[in-house]
């Protein structure tokens, strides 16, 4: 049964955090540029919300989960696209069993309450209506409201969030205001090939050493080429 609570005279029933096998393997830099983000020195500091960016297929996603886990923190992810709208990323109401409406928190919003990491994957495919629901979530007003359910919900104080974004053409563009609170950038770019390697004998513990070197060989020559191989 999914976990209810109550904010403002409101039931929620949140969502689950996800559980999937993602390890990082390759370059420990760039998870510990995603923990200095995340970290806070003082009671009244902040987190910073970094954004990942990159090719598809680099690895964001995972970089993001597998930061969250070394954490010891839950990781909710929220796919966005084109069609995202602001009801997605906060609340929506569905009719429950007995017919009375419920009201289902997102992948976000259930994150802000139990104070997990929230992994906005490929933010650049929504619209600005739905930034703009988040914008005052990444500043120090550290909240999101519902119209829908009628309720402000304010974030957790180990809340974290993080965004991923693809370099391609099939985006929108990020608004100035939006951009401006999604800092860091951390940039990934395809590994090199002893990482490569490890990456590709984690995944395939089953294949020889000679046909690795082989894959090894032929993706480090496709990323120079810029050739669309992962």
């Amino acid at each position: 049964m999914p976990e209810k609570v109550e904010i403002t005279g409101v039931e929620l029933l949140l969502s689950e955090p996800a559980r999937v096998d993602m390890k990082w393997v390759g370059n420990d830099d760039l998870i510990n540029q995603l923990k200095a983000a995340w970290m806070i020195v003082d009671k009244e500091d902040l987190p910073l919300n970094p954004r990942i960016l990159g090719k598809p297929g680099v690895g964001k996603t995972t970089l993001a989960y597998a930061a969250g886990r070394r954490l010891e923190k839950d990781v909710y992810m929220f796919q966005c696209t084109m069609d995202t709208r602001p009801e997605d990323l906060l609340i929506s109401p569905v009719i429950a069993s007995d017919t009375k409406i419920a009201y289902v928190a997102s992948s976000l919003v259930s994150a802000m309450i139990k104070g997990g990491v929230c992994l906005l994957d490929e933010g650049n495919r929504m619209s600005e209506k739905s930034w703009a629901s988040l914008a005052p979530l990444m500043d120090k007003r550290r909240y999101v409201e519902s119209i829908i359910a009628g309720i402000r919900i304010y974030a957790h104080p180990e809340f974290r969030l993080c965004v991923t974004m693809n370099a391609d053409s099939s985006t929108y563009e990020i608004p100035e205001y939006i951009q401006s609170r999604l800092q860091p950038k951390i940039y990934i770019d395809f590994p090199n090939k002893v990482d490569e390697l490890k990456i590709l004998k984690y995944n395939l513990p089953y294949a020889s050493e000679e046909i690795l070197e082989y894959c090894v060989d032929f993706l480090q020559n496709a990323h120079i080429h810029d050739e669309p191989y992962t």
